[in-house]
């Protein structure tokens, strides 16, 4: 069962590495729980890398358009075009876009919708490794479907430059021979023409050369692995007679983002090869293997799906209401999609038809200083568990540099919770670091002072009282102000209070 989860309580307790702790051991197994910080640490920026694990910031402007969907100017036609450059209508349209949140559960629903394309046997293990990775368009998406259906029913790929003529001979793989060969077509023509340039892009294609099929310039609808060399289809009844046989790798039912896997939007160019540092070949290489035949109906069989986690900080920062919209019903795990209560909703922008898939968990962050819990959406609260993480003395030396640490900040927060709540207290993640007494001070003078005298609404004498300093003498520069000449003395003193820098010698003697 998909797990939703939201670890909640003061600053510096560690919420936000549980997260990285947690979400490891849901995608690969509670035996990460006990793991080393290193090994961790190393497997969790891996997870990220493969697009496993997705990490968001809610704050106050976080809108349902940047978590879900929404909509977005886009300038002119974005569907390829027949040459090199682009071709832009006027003025712009809205498209809707894809936002975090969708963004995860593609991928996380891509094994269950993988394979479209007819029945095959099962193959070996494909690996992405060092292999040249190629843009490629098939006809217009939207006007020239069915070339692109053929395609995949067929098993090859299509360009629509070089005209009639038959590209088979070898010499064609030097740019200049297809240069001087369609300069007897057209002898206005230069070496920069799609004619020229892309024929010969097209004919220089090696065997397991992959390709990413696009839809437009943000999306990928098949990927496959070149087979055969070019072939000329004299008097083709569907699509370009320019040819390579593939074997399709993945055809999902619905398009993969293209940031998914490259670094910047793709061009609109018809055949170029893709940039090496721009791929994400860890990610490409596990779509690969989630939507891949392992038996012989052509169907993705993976008995357990790659898990996915969507890692929340701040989640009480934003409007949950706004941002979840009408998900919120579908964040129960028994209406996941894959159990047997799953429910869909159709999203306002795309229309689509949308399921959130139960191989995706979801984990918040809260921080009880900026908000109670007893705050949080109710609608939230009764989809989500909670874990309470409050501070640990236990976790710190019992003296650094003798300065009595841990009882340091067990007695602070003592104070705290008796002045103020629990909610307030301090972390022991401000302290752990600390090896000298210099810096213990300077996380007291720039962290846990500044943090009191905003808890207590600048109200310096309770700061006071919290550091056992009511008289001034250790953290904290305690004057009496005199009143203005001519002014009767008022009744109570009025104090200005000052950070010591430094801190008395025996600041800390008073922790022991």
């Amino acid at each position: 069962m998909p797990t939703n989860l939201i670890l909640y309580g003061p600053p510096g307790t560690g919420k936000t590495f549980a997260t990285m702790r947690r979400a490891v051991a849901l995608i690969d197994g509670d035996q990460w729980l006990a793991e080393d910080l290193d090994t961790l640490r190393m497997r969790y920026r891996e997870l990220v890398t493969n697009r496993q694990i997705e990490f968001v910031t809610f704050h106050q402007s976080y809108a349902y358009e940047d978590f879900v969907e929404g909509l977005r100017p886009t300038l002119g036609d974005d569907e390829e075009s027949d040459g090199d450059e682009a071709v832009h209508s006027a003025g712009f349209t809205l498209r809707p876009v894809d936002g975090t949140f969708r963004r995860i559960c593609r991928r996380a629903e891509l094994p269950r919708t993988a394979s479209q394309h007819p029945a095959r046997a099962a193959s070996p293990a494909f690996i992405v490794g060092d292999r040249r990775v190629f843009k490629m368009s098939i006809g217009r998406a939207g006007s020239q479907d069915e070339m692109f259906y053929d395609a995949i029913a067929h098993d090859y790929i299509a360009i629509g430059f070089g005209g009639e003529l038959n590209w088979s001979d070898p010499k064609y793989l030097e740019k200049e021979n297809v240069f001087e060969k369609w300069k007897e077509t057209d002898p206005k023509a230069t070496r920069a023409v799609g004619d020229v340039s892309q024929t010969w892009q097209f004919r220089a294609l090696e065997k397991d050369d992959m390709v990413l099929v696009s839809r437009g310039n943000s999306a990928i609808r098949a990927i496959g692995v070149v087979t055969g060399d070019y072939r000329f289809e004299d008097g083709a009844e569907v699509g370009y007679p320019h040819r390579r046989a593939v074997e399709w790798l993945v055809v999902p039912a619905e398009d993969i983002p293209s940031d998914e896997l490259y670094g910047t939007s793709l061009m609109q160019r018809t055949c170029y090869r893709l940039n090496d540092s721009k791929l994400n070949r860890e990610a490409l290489q596990r779509i690969i293997d989630e939507a891949r035949p392992t038996d012989r109906t052509g169907l993705s069989v993976t008995a357990t799906p790659n898990q996915f986690v969507l890692i929340i900080d701040e989640i009480n920062r934003a409007n949950i209401s706004k941002v979840f919209g009408e998900l919120i019903t579908l964040l129960e795990p028994d209406k996941r999609l894959g159990q047997p209560n799953a429910i869909t909703v159709t999203l306002p922008y795309s229309r689509d038809q949308f399921g959130i898939p139960d191989n995706l968990h979801i984990i918040g962050t809260m921080n009880t200083s900026d908000r109670s819990i007893a705050l949080l959406d109710t609608a939230l609260r009764r989809r989500f568990d909670f874990e309470e993480l409050m501070p640990r003395s236990d976790l710190l030396a019992p003296s650094v540099d003798e300065v009595p640490l841990r009882n340091l900040l067990a007695r602070i927060n003592e104070q705290i919770e008796y002045l103020f709540d629990r909610e307030h207290q301090i972390g022991h993640a401000f302290f752990l670091g600390c090896e000298t007494r210099e810096q213990i001070d300077a996380v007291m003078r720039r962290k846990v002072i500044p943090l009191l005298a905003e808890y207590f609404f600048e109200d310096w004498s309770r700061v006071a009282l919290v550091l056992g300093d009511v008289r001034g003498e250790h953290f904290l520069h305690r004057i009496v102000l005199a009143s203005p000449p001519g002014m009767d003395e008022a009744d109570d003193e009025r104090i200005r209070w000052t950070v010591r820098d430094p801190f008395a010698e025996d600041a800390y003697d008073g922790f022991r």
